[in-house]
């Protein structure tokens, strides 16, 4: 069985699969009378048609070592996932190997953090890792199938890295 580690999130190390969403550094305007700092425009959508929905998912918690047997993608629109909690989650994208999943690679978020997906980027479902497992998921609302999901042939154990 393969084992892999935890990362902490990073914009860089993410950067292949998607945006890291999260106020870190000097906002890009001030508003509301100087009394709120706006962090502008962090994520990419992309759709390739229909349009920008947000739903709601109450994921169930899940604690490390998690397994995984499970990647999807969605090869219409980009995912977006902000936590609804200041809690972290863990977060499990793979490279694409020729249409397939490739190498997997699994991240922890910070408080703080949230994740956009890149359209056709494969991915592990969502895992928060305390409850409430409450998420605010921003993607493609239309018509055609938006879903490929791909069981693994061999589990993968994801594992809290140092």
């Amino acid at each position: 069985m393969t084992r892999i580690a935890t990362r902490p999130l990073n914009a860089a190390a993410f950067a292949p699969f998607g945006d890291v969403l999260e106020a870190k550094g000097a906002p890009d305007m001030l508003i509301n009378q100087g009394r709120c700092a706006r962090y502008h425009d962090r994520a990419a959508l992309d759709f390739t048609d229909g349009r920008a929905g947000i739903s709601l998912f109450d994921a169930e918690p899940r604690r490390l070592p998690c397994r995984i047997s499970l990647l999807e993608r969605h090869p219409l629109g980009s995912q977006c996932f902000v936590p609804m909690t200041g809690n972290p989650f863990l977060v499990v994208v793979a490279e694409d190997d020729s249409g397939a999943p490739g190498p997997v690679h699994a991240f922890l978020t910070a408080p703080g953090q949230a994740i956009n997906f890149h359209r056709g980027t494969w991915h592990g479902v969502l895992t928060p890792l305390h409850a409430p497992g409450l998420f605010a998921v921003i993607d493609r609302i239309g018509a055609g199938g938006n879903l490929e999901e791909v069981r693994l042939r061999e589990e993968i154990t994801i594992i809290r890295g140092r």
